[in-house]
């Protein structure tokens, strides 16, 4: 999974489109886990292991969409479609590390993740950006899941990358090599926070969509503004100015909630102002917004205050680390 640090939401269409995408984020030690077993009963078993769900079928071309793990089954409809696969028993079971609206990209993961054990086993023709595309179209198209575009390609390349996005679904994937000793005070400064809420993002983002067809200046200057954060926060991590980065979080956190109104509320402003007055210099909401995580940009000792002013919210700070690699595949 992801953090994104700047420029969250320009990823989504119709804006990339428009005006072109650019966001920052950094994939992190929290991962989504897909496993296919071959079964010679003809049936197909789909799990998702962390929610405790299960379905069973006789072996079929499709799936039903029904509400119930739509992603595993959504993934196996279009390989299916696009690759005639053999009449060959398996249950697929997934497992993931943080709960479903998180903010992380824990549904897009999962997908790049399903699609990744589909490769694996067949020997599919699909590349790194394929596989990407694929579960964007998958998500998008097929499931008619709305969303950006940032979290397939994080979860396929993996480390800390500045993406861009433009019309036709092009993305360019810019992996950033950043000194180790600036990455340590990063991760060392920046804390991961829960807030024992999950969140519907679809809604959040149908109305930023709309600001954008209807041409909402305030919300449309509001993503060109958080694009140029990703570029100034590109910049002073390449440099190691890591003294701006909570004040460029806080100029961002600041232009996101114009996008859309649902984004923030007053439970995460009284969590965002406790921990800047603990000491962060600032922070940001995952994802679309509306819950799930936070992170805060703590400078010198000051993350411990942070944590300890965070406890009193309820939620869950979370340890992780960054990570180099996106998706990876073996067979047993």
């Amino acid at each position: 999974m992801r953090i994104g640090l700047a420029g969250g939401g320009t990823d989504v269409s119709p804006y990339s489109d428009q005006f072109g995408g650019a966001i920052l984020n950094a994939t992190v030690s929290l991962f989504a886990y897909a496993n296919i077993e071959p079964l010679e009963e003809h049936k197909i078993i789909v799990e998702a292991l962390d929610r405790k769900e299960q379905q069973q079928f006789e072996w079929s071309e499709q799936l039903p969409i029904d509400g119930t793990l739509d992603l595993l089954k959504g993934v196996y409809n279009r390989i299916y479609k696009d690759y005639q696969l053999p009449e060959k028993g398996f249950r697929l079971s997934t497992f993931v590390d943080a709960p479903a609206g998180s903010g992380l990209g824990t549904s897009s993961t999962l997908v790049v993740a399903i699609i990744g054990a589909f490769v694996e086993w067949l020997k599919l023709p699909l590349g790194d950006y394929d596989i990407a595309h694929y579960a964007y179209r998958i998500e998008r198209n097929d499931l008619n899941l709305t969303g950006g575009k940032q979290d397939q390609y994080a979860a396929m390349f993996g480390g800390v990358n500045f993406m861009e996005f433009y019309e036709d679904d092009k993305v360019i994937v810019n992996p950033l090599r950043i000194k180790s000793e600036y990455l340590h005070e990063l991760e060392n400064n920046l804390v991961l926070y829960f807030t024992a809420t999950s969140r519907e993002s679809a809604a959040i983002i149908d109305e930023q969509v709309k600001n954008v067809n209807s041409k909402n200046e305030k919300s449309i200057e509001a993503m060109h503004q958080l694009k140029e954060q990703a570029r100034r926060m590109k910049e002073a991590l390449l440099k190691g100015k890591l003294n701006e980065f909570g004040e460029i979080l806080d100029f961002g956190f600041l232009q996101k909630r114009r996008m859309a109104h649902n984004i923030s509320n007053s439970r995460i402003e009284e969590i965002y102002e406790a921990a800047k007055k603990a000491g962060a210099t600032g922070g940001k909401i995952s994802g679309a917004g509306g819950g799930g995580f936070m992170t805060f940009y703590c400078p010198g000792n000051s993350r411990h205050a942070v944590i300890e002013a965070l406890k009193t919210f309820g939620g869950e700070v979370k340890n992780y680390t960054f990570t180099k690699y996106g998706l990876t595949t073996w067979c047993a």
